[in-house]
């Protein structure tokens, strides 16, 4: 199994001090993330990308430039590239740069996005959103394969024989399809046999595990070698620590956080207590056997190979945070890569034709 820091850059008040942290505080934060996460042996970091308050990652293709500088093996994933809101052109432009930058160690999650802000920003809606995002994926697909492109479709001017650079340093870069319930997104994956990753986040695990099998069902319609299905998967929150009271104590306030922000937000709360949370969703809250556990009986439903944790501080202290992270390493992952073995992510592939 392989395992991924991942953030989506939210700026709100320290749910311990009430402080909040400037943009560039915040910032330079998850660069600093990001390093510590390769230093600690974790394979992935991921930046998501959102278009409203708190977040401010509305631009994953520059942070992760900022953090392929800072480091040397860690892939760089994006979670998720909303193409349903961007010019697959100009997507095309910014990571194949990034492509070349980190020495080919880019994977995208591409997924259509949500928020009020797309249609105000954007003018992207709900009833156009998923067209928009298969169509930019099959014309990002086509501009990252082939150096002269000829294309027409719905949502942006045709191109004929067309050339885009710079051109990729790696050739088929790998796409994975981000998706909370959308079969629209799996179904695109399964046809042009690509990886999905479940958001697996908001609700039990049973509506993430009918989806995963209808992928996998799909991807045998087209075609496909079941065996070459590949599955991730993101957890709703994540601590560990030598005894599960420990860990709920350190989580606790960073849930009743979480809750008071989703009410802001006007969205709905599935588990009303920590206790709940920790039981029902894929939360990684416990001691390391716990979340051994947790992680072995997710992975009957899913048979995912990459998980994302979440790389927020969230209020603990930089001993709390920084001391989970570790133990993780030191008790939790190598067991689950002995358990459930998992293809290599990008930056361990060589540049000698073999593909993602």
């Amino acid at each position: 199994m392989k395992f991924l820091l991942m953030t989506l850059i939210t700026r709100v008040p320290d749910p311990v001090t009430g402080v909040v942290p400037s943009t560039r505080d915040r910032l330079h934060e998850v660069i600093d993330q990001a390093r510590r996460a390769e230093e600690l042996g974790y394979d992935g970091f991921a930046v998501g990308e959102r278009h409203e308050d708190p977040f401010l990652s509305a631009a994953p293709p520059v942070i992760l430039s900022h953090i392929a500088a800072v480091t040397s093996r860690i892939s760089l994933f994006t979670a998720v590239t909303t193409l349903s809101l961007l010019d697959p052109v100009r997507a095309f432009e910014d990571y194949s740069t990034l492509d070349n930058l980190a020495d080919g160690r880019l994977e995208l999650i591409i997924g259509k996005g949500n928020g009020a802000a797309q249609a105000q920003l954007y003018h992207v809606t709900t009833d156009d959103q998923w067209d928009r995002n298969r169509e930019g994926y099959e014309l990002f697909r086509a501009l990252w394969a082939g150096e002269e492109v000829t294309w027409s479709g719905r949502f942006r001017p045709s191109l004929t024989a067309a050339k885009a650079l710079p051109r990729p340093l790696r050739p088929d870069l790998r796409i994975w399809h981000g998706s909370a319930t959308s079969r629209e997104s799996v179904e695109l994956a399964a046809r042009h046999g690509d990886p999905v990753f479940s958001a697996n986040v908001t609700n039990p695990i049973e509506p993430y595990a009918e989806l995963i099998r209808h992928y996998r069902e799909q991807w045998v319609e087209h075609g496909h070698d079941p065996a070459d299905a590949l599955v991730g998967a993101g957890t709703a929150g994540f601590h560990v620590a030598r005894t599960s009271q420990a860990a709920l104590d350190t989580f606790r306030p960073i849930y009743d956080a979480r809750l008071a922000l989703q009410r802001r937000l006007g969205i709905p709360i599935v588990f009303e207590t920590l206790d709940d949370f920790v039981a029902r969703s894929s939360a990684l809250i416990g001691s390391p056997e716990q979340v051994l556990d947790k992680v072995g009986r997710y992975h009957e439903q899913l048979g995912h190979e990459v998980i994302h944790l979440s790389a927020e501080r969230d209020g603990r202290s930089v001993s709390d945070h920084l001391d989970s992270l570790a133990l993780f390493q030191a008790e939790v992952a190598p067991e689950l890569r002995r358990r459930i073995p998992s293809r290599p992510l990008a930056s361990r592939l060589e540049f000698s034709g073999v593909t993602p």
